[in-house]
C-alpha cells in the first residue's frame, strides 16, 4: 500500500505554544508551499485527513489538483491532546506535570489530555481500517507531526520512545509502503 504522508505547513501559533489539537489556522501565504507539495504526489489518490483546519485547508488543496478517488476526515488523526495544556507556552506548563510527561511521554498523559500511546493505539486502529479495505490506489495522508511519527513507528517497529528520530518538517512529504 502506497501511502503518502503529508504534515501540514505552519500554523499561526508562535513558536514555543502547545497547540495538539487547538484548531489553529496556517500562515499565509502557503499558496507556493502547497505547490510543491502537489508535485511531489501521485495524478491520483485517496485522500485522508485530520479534520483540524490546518489539514483540512492542504487536503482540499490536493483534492483541487489531483484526481481524487474519495476524500474523508478522520478523527483518528488529529494530533495529540494536550488538555489544559492547549495553547499554552511550554515554558508556562508547571514543572510537576510537565517533568514527569517528557521523562515518559510514551505513557504519561498530558494534563486532561493523552499519551503518546493512546494516540499511537487511534493510529493503529486507522491503519488496520486501511489494511481491512485492502486498497490498491496511492493514498495521501494529511496530518500532524506526532500522528506521522506514530505511523513510521508501526511501519518500523520503531520504539515509541524513539518516534522524534522521526524528523517531520511543516509541508514535509513522506512516501512509504505499508
Amino acid at each position: 500500500m502506497e501511502i503518502y504522508l503529508i504534515r501540514h505547513t505552519e500554523t499561526v501559533c508562535e513558536k514555543g505554544i502547545c497547540y495538539g489539537q487547538s484548531d489553529v489556522n496556517i500562515a499565509e501565504p502557503f499558496d507556493v508551499i502547497f505547490d510543491e507539495i502537489i508535485s511531489q504526489l501521485p495524478s491520483e489518490a485517496i485522500i485522508i485527513s485530520s479534520p483540524l483546519k490546518r489539514c483540512v485547508l492542504l487536503a482540499k488543496h490536493v483534492q483541487n489538483n489531483v484526481k481524487t478517488i474519495s476524500y474523508q476526515e478522520d478523527e483518528r488523526l488529529k494530533e495529540m491532546n494536550f488538555g489544559d495544556w492547549e495553547l499554552k507556552n511550554w515554558n508556562e506548563i508547571p514543572p510537576e506535570q510537565l517533568n514527569p510527561w517528557m521523562e515518559d511521554f510514551v505513557n504519561i498523559r498530558a494534563s486532561n489530555g493523552e499519551s503518546f500511546v493512546e494516540l499511537h493505539d487511534r493510529v493503529g486502529d486507522f491503519i488496520s481500517d486501511l489494511f481491512s479495505k485492502n486498497i490498491q490506489n496511492p493514498i495521501v495522508v494529511v496530518a500532524h507531526a506526532g500522528i506521522i511519527r506514530s505511523i513510521l513507528c508501526h511501519q518500523t517497529s520503531l520504539p515509541l520512545k524513539e518516534a522524534f528520530q522521526n524528523k517531520v518538517d511543516f509541508g514535509q512529504v513522506i512516501k512509504i509502503e505499508l
